[in-house]
């Protein structure tokens, strides 16, 4: 019997069940199995993939989309991966498109690689902004941070909700309420009883990755960031919007030092919604 061609081999959605061919396929690609990422990614969105006859998958990648259920406002791409014997074959092509026509009249965005740019380009996305990737453990100072911060409460969640949606530009409440179950630490900022930010800390491989980082201002985010590094002993992973450059200079300082970057990219519109001022960092660059 013959082998079936790449381009015959059947797009399908993914499920949890899927979970450990995805770690395998991003082992295979040299990225980190990241079990914990891919579970929140597999439930909160959309999988896609392509079967390989010969077992596991060929190409896999992930869309969370944002908004009403039936017209999201955003969609965002992420874990666009084509397993390394199939690499440069047309396969992360012709996935991509697939998202693409799926999606409609859905904006996208995703964090794109330098690898993965010259493709995304060919589709028709547009680089709109970039994020800087930080690492390293945190270097505390003396003295008492300008703003209160706490761990967050049950009690907390609508207050959060109101803030994400306001800097985000439309609702995440399928993400927003798997923080507390996903993320080892969930805190927030407050002035005078009222929320200004908040920010959560999840578990990835050796490190805990910050993000989201909501917050109203640079010292709220530094505060948020410093509460968040004070609760663990590992080294602390986040992604920053470069515009953001007080923040990232402040991280710097205290300990974390650059990685790599990525080009932030949109398909359908020219910016994100929402308020980018108040958005530090993303809960994961996969999920934008």
């Amino acid at each position: 019997m013959s082998t079936p061609s790449l381009a015959s081999l059947p797009i399908r959605r993914l499920t949890l069940r899927d979970l450990t061919a995805c770690a395998d396929l991003s082992e295979d690609r040299g990225w980190p199995r990241e079990e914990h990422k891919w579970g929140l990614l597999l439930t909160a969105g959309k999988g896609y993939g392509i079967d390989d006859p010969d077992g596991g998958l060929v190409a896999a990648c992930v869309v969370t989309e944002y908004g009403p259920r039936e017209q999201p406002a955003l969609a965002a791409v992420g874990m666009v991966l084509v397993a390394e014997r199939h690499a440069r074959r047309g396969v992360g092509r012709r996935l991509m498109r697939h998202i693409v026509e799926a999606s409609g009249t859905t904006p996208l965005t995703l964090h794109a690689t330098p690898s993965g740019r010259p493709l995304y380009e060919e589709l028709g996305f547009k680089v709109t902004g970039r994020a800087e990737m930080l690492r390293g453990h945190f270097v505390p100072t003396d003295g008492r941070p300008e703003v209160a911060t706490r761990a967050a409460t049950a009690e907390d969640l609508p207050a959060i909700l109101r803030l994400d949606e306001e800097a985000f530009g439309t609702d995440r409440t399928h993400i927003v309420t798997r923080l507390p179950a996903f993320a080892d630490q969930l805190r927030v900022a407050e002035e005078d009883g009222r929320l200004i930010g908040y920010a959560a800390a999840w578990p990835n491989m050796d490190t805990h990755v910050v993000g989201p980082l909501i917050a109203r201002d640079t010292a709220t985010a530094e505060a948020l960031l410093a509460s968040l590094a004070a609760h663990t002993d590992r080294p602390l992973r986040t992604d920053i919007d470069v515009r953001h450059e007080e923040l990232l200079g402040w991280a710097k300082e205290h300990g974390l030092a650059p990685v790599m970057s990525s080009a932030v990219m949109t398909y359908g519109t020219t910016e994100l919604p929402g308020d980018w001022s108040r958005r530090f960092a993303p809960v994961t660059v996969a999920a934008a």
